[in-house]
């Protein structure tokens, strides 16, 4: 079953799209505004985020950009007439657009030809590491790694974040109780040190997950 985002910040609009969509098959989450979208877009989360060009909140641009710099397929959602928008989202990489309003069997073919040609992205790699997100399954130079809940969530929320420098405070609110127990600075700086240990050539200078002094850590695109 493919899983879609749906960021619309029109409650009427999102509930018709919803019922339908889930009725053609689909599972389906909806947001309203582009932090919330942001938040949610883990690997392997979702196959194809429908996303309405003017939102409350943020913008419809800023989330397909976030979406597209992970590898994920992207249909605009735009109002009647509006070429401006349909251009500009077609050059920042959408994958398809639809203008309101539309018919349901069409919106349905559309998210399907944008799946068939685009697919899913379940494998990402990080230099010499593989992960695959459909299995939870990560490898180094083809050799399986032994990550426990927490290591494999801090590895997820640092790919969904590439290029992004993730503060201490942001990776422990992402984290917070995953394993069922308190989770602290302390703690956190531990699963790090074990999280390098495991993916790092040389733990000691780290090439994959990056310390920004006085900040946090990043992981590069």
């Amino acid at each position: 079953m493919n899983k879609l985002l749906l960021v619309e910040d029109d409650s009427a609009i999102a509930r018709s799209m919803t019922e339908f969509l889930k009725g053609e098959g689909f599972e389906l989450q909806t947001v309203a505004g582009q932090q919330e979208a942001e938040a949610l877009l883990l690997p392997g989360a979702f196959d194809l985020l429908l996303v309405d060009v003017s939102l409350a909140e943020g913008s419809g641009f800023g989330v397909c950009a976030a979406a597209k710099g992970r590898g994920l397929p992207v249909i605009f959602v735009t109002a009647s007439g509006d070429e401006s928008s349909v251009v500009a989202g077609l050059d920042m990489g959408a994958d398809d657009y639809i203008s309101k309003p539309f018919r349901p069997r069409e919106l349905v073919s559309r998210v399907r030809s944008v799946l068939r040609r685009c697919g899913s992205q379940s494998v990402i790699t990080l230099g010499p590491v593989r992960v695959d997100t459909d299995k939870a399954v990560v490898t180094k130079n083809g050799k399986e790694l032994a990550l426990s809940a927490l290591e494999y969530r801090i590895l997820l929320v640092f790919l969904s974040n590439r290029g992004r420098v993730l503060s201490r405070n942001r990776l422990l609110e992402e984290i917070w109780d995953i394993a069922g127990d308190y989770v602290n600075d302390n703690t956190l700086t531990v699963y790090i040190k074990r999280l390098r240990e495991k993916l790092e050539e040389d733990p000691q200078q780290p090439r994959l997950i990056k310390t920004v002094r006085g900040i946090g850590y990043r992981v590069d695109e």
